[in-house]
């Protein structure tokens, strides 16, 4: 079974009456026959994971990010079924045999196929929200799942529900590394610059090391998701104090890129954003000046930038707010100067988006060199970093009535009312 990624470029020739109603980016399962369907016979299986797929807009899964995770779930179990001589519709009964079968080739199988517990139960979780999809709507008669009912706790909340037994434990929080400490935040900022605890690492010779650094910063001194700080724009990012300050600088989340399309504003440090201006101003200008990068056609056609400013710029003629694109659309932005509009960039002005790749590598170093007790820095972890970094602030701040200083009253007015993560 073949994955594709739905493009309207070019429908005009396919001799259609009317164009695809198919949201742009879409992923398309496709049988290795290039066949949707045999006749007047039942619909094949890769037709209604289509289906469900191109219902995920409307399903509460705007996001094509999401689209794509989703179909390679289905496609992996629709292949191991496949394997095994086994329908997407089977019996019961033969549905959970392989499922069995293919949580142990998860769990135990090649290193190249194994996944992690919380990995794991997200596939199951996907395929088990397709699988009711498939019996509400009449293209199957059963689910290969078995579920239990369990007390669930929220916070204050308690209620009762459904739980999938195909499920794996995962470690409870107690023991899990959900934060770093400030020595090990040192640690990690130094392993993306290339350094090690003493100074120079002679054992690594690594690449773009000013953009991992600032790009890392970033992330731990603004709290940023994943998403906000890949698909950040060069020209969204604050412009720089005329002054050092120890007062935080505001710095603005645009909503094409947050959760949930909601503008926010957290904060950074001077420091970080001289950091952050240092890169834009050389490793990044070297890396754009002339570059003859375009956007993949998987993406879409290119966007064309010209009179770009904070607030937005005229993409292919029109007027554009930056707050209006969302991620896939900022990936296919090309500036006046031929390179991407993202803020991280390769050498060849095209956009990086590969930071789990990059913190992952950089975690793995300094474990293996320096610090045997270091944890795998994932995006994530680094929001949470923030947010307790953020704590730690606010208790240290003064409390009292109005000192008259009206910089220390700023920051104290700004006591439990910071951008802490949710």
């Amino acid at each position: 079974m073949q994955l594709l990624f739905f493009t309207a470029e070019g429908s005009g020739s396919w001799g259609l009456d009317r164009r695809p109603v198919i949201p742009e980016a879409m992923p398309i399962l496709i049988d290795d026959d290039l066949r949707f369907d045999d006749g007047p016979a039942a619909p094949r299986a890769a037709t209604v994971l289509n289906r469900w797929l191109r219902e995920l807009p409307v399903s509460g899964c705007p996001a094509p990010e999401s689209w794509a995770v989703y179909a390679r779930v289905l496609r992996d179990w629709a292949v191991f079924l496949d394997r095994h001589a086994v329908a997407v519709f089977d019996g019961r009964d033969r549905l959970k045999s392989v499922l069995g079968a293919y949580a142990v080739h998860c769990a135990c199988g090649p290193i190249e196929a194994r996944f992690k517990a919380s990995t794991w139960n997200r596939h199951m979780s996907i395929l088990s929200s397709f699988y009711r999809w498939a019996v509400a709507e009449g293209h199957a008669s059963v689910e290969p799942f078995t579920y239990r009912q369990a007390t669930l706790f929220y916070a204050d909340q308690v209620r009762t529900g459904p739980v999938n037994q195909a499920v794996r434990r995962v470690p409870k929080p107690h023991v899990s590394i959900r934060y770093l400490e400030k020595d090990f935040i040192e640690l990690f900022i130094r392993a993306l610059r290339g350094l090690g605890p003493a100074g120079e690492d002679r054992g690594y010779r690594g690449r773009q090391l000013a953009r991992n650094a600032a790009v890392g910063s970033l992330a731990v001194s603004t709290g940023l998701r994943r998403r906000e700080f890949t698909y950040l724009l060069a020209a969204e990012v604050p412009p720089l104090p005329a002054r050092r300050t120890e007062l935080p600088v505001p710095f603005p989340v645009p909503a094409g890129v947050t959760k949930g399309r909601k503008f926010r504003t957290t904060w950074i440090s001077y420091d970080v954003l001289a950091e952050v201006h240092r890169y834009l101003s050389l490793e990044r200008a070297l890396a754009v000046d002339g570059s003859s990068w375009r956007a993949r056609a998987r993406w879409g056609p290119p966007l064309m930038v010209s009179e770009a400013d904070g607030r937005g710029g005229r993409v292919n003629g029109r007027r554009v707010a930056w707050d209006a694109l969302r991620s896939v659309e900022r990936r296919r932005l090309v500036g006046p100067n031929g390179a991407s509009m993202l803020l991280a960039v390769r050498a060849d002005g095209g956009p990086f988006t590969a930071w789990p790749t990059v913190f992952s590598r950089a975690s793995d170093r300094v474990r293996l060199r320096f610090e045997p007790r270091f944890p795998n820095v994932f995006p994530h972890r680094l929001r949470h970093s923030f947010a307790m970094a953020t704590l730690e602030r606010l208790r240290l701040l003064p409390a009292g009535r109005p000192t008259g200083d009206r910089h220390r009253d700023r920051a104290r007015a700004g006591r439990g009312a910071g951008p802490l993560p949710g």
